[in-house]
């Protein structure tokens, strides 16, 4: 009996467990499925949002990879990097020719999602854009 308690929590636990879609159109492990991404619009070109946001993660951490996602046309960037020992994604896209739109998202490396560091990003992308 006490078997076959324990595989059914582990097939539980097993479902449960699995990955989800980054903001950059990537799959990552997860283990919870909470809140994980924060959406800001800067009345700013995507050029300005976008190296702005370089360089934060380049300040924070260290950037991984640079991509321009294939579904996508030349009006969306993304980029990976890796802040506090967090995955952290990073999509910039064009709204309009003056309006740009930034989505954070932020995992642990076992799959949590980590809100607080999503919204620090978010806010020192935006003080990089007054900064200019």
């Amino acid at each position: 009996m006490k078997k076959s308690i324990f595989a059914l929590s582990l097939a539980l636990g097993l479902v449960t467990i699995g990955c989800v879609n980054t903001v950059s159109d990537t799959h990552s492990f997860a283990t919870t499925w909470s809140k994980d991404s924060v959406a800001g619009r800067y009345a700013r070109t995507m050029d300005q949002v976008y190296a702005a946001s370089v360089a934060v993660i380049q300040n924070n951490g260290v950037m991984i990879k640079e991509y321009i996602p294939h579904d996508t046309t030349n009006n969306v960037r993304s980029l990976q990097g890796r802040v506090n020992d967090r995955n952290v994604w990073v999509r910039v896209e064009a709204v309009d020719p003056k309006t740009t739109q930034v989505d954070v998202q932020a995992r642990t490396k076992w799959g949590v999602s980590d809100l607080d560091l999503v919204h620090e990003i978010e806010k020192e992308i935006a003080l990089q854009l007054a900064a200019r």
